[in-house]
């Protein structure tokens, strides 16, 4: 089980308990937090207490009442809206000087909105998408980006970065399999040097073995680079190697792969 450093405990909510939010909220049981969860469809709230302890709410704004920090990760911006805003939403509960903290990866035009709507109500917004996948949330090892104000628009820098890595690496490997290459040989060799990265190490094996079962789904990818498309039309950015992925994996959708792993990227040169 992972170690956790002391840190004084403290009354927080979590909203959203899909695939990586379950995990996540788990972590925050485990850490020492008194947790109490909300989520749109109750019956999984109430498996996720069983499974932690804590309790559950039956509205975000029950779920924030009282709490020092509020986290939300749900799956896009109307979602976001309607776990925050509203009679029934969380902000409706936060004490003056409580911290909400969306992990959602949704649009740097809702991260201002809420941040304004939280400054209002004397609620520190904090824009905090995560990065690792659903292993990362269930082992604890996800890499959180914090930004707030102007900043929310770091949420839309790392899918871009992504994009392209993920495409150089697939027609690297069909490239080497045309030659009649040992391609994790290959990778073995190459990933010492400059082109390594996370996605070689970790998937560029699983993609030479035709795998795409590991967690960010094609769907979400697209969901990711249409907020990426339309932050840049707003800020003027040149993304042309993004907007080209992005069809890509619009083919990889067409192929029967919604759910597939990022790395599915593959596929389409096969």
């Amino acid at each position: 089980m992972k170690a956790y450093d002391p840190v004084p405990p403290r009354s927080v909510a979590f909203l959203g308990l899909g695939v990586m939010g379950h995990p996540m909220a788990g972590h925050l049981v485990r850490a020492g937090h008194r947790v109490t969860v909300y989520n749109r469809t109750l019956a999984k709230a109430g498996q996720w207490v069983k499974e932690f302890g804590g309790r559950s709410a039956s509205t975000p704004k029950l779920a924030a009442q009282g709490a020092d920090i509020v986290f939300a990760c749900v799956g896009n911006d109307d979602d976001l809206r309607s776990v925050v805003l509203g009679d029934n939403g969380a902000f409706a509960g936060m004490k003056a000087g409580a911290i909400f903290v969306d992990h959602t990866t949704a649009s740097a035009a809702v991260a201002r909105e809420l941040c304004a709507r939280g400054h209002e109500r004397g609620v520190p917004f904090i824009d905090a998408p995560v990065s690792g996948g659903n292993l990362g949330a269930v082992n604890g090892t996800l890499t959180v980006m914090c930004g707030g104000g102007d900043a929310a628009a770091f949420a839309t820098i790392h899918q871009v970065a992504i994009a392209g890595l993920v495409q150089g690496l697939a027609e690297a490997i069909v490239f080497g399999q045309k030659a009649g290459l040992d391609m994790k040989a290959v990778l073995g060799v190459i990933g010492k040097g400059a082109a390594q990265s996370w996605q070689m190490d970790h998937r560029g094996p699983t993609m030479i073995d035709d795998q795409f079962e590991f967690g960010f789904a094609v769907d979400w990818m697209r969901k990711d680079l249409g907020l990426v498309l339309d932050e840049a039309k707003r800020n003027g950015a040149r993304l042309p190697v993004t907007a080209l992925v992005d069809q890509f994996y619009a083919d990889i959708q067409a192929m029967g792969g919604r759910r597939w792993d990022t790395s599915s990227l593959i596929k389409r040169l096969r």
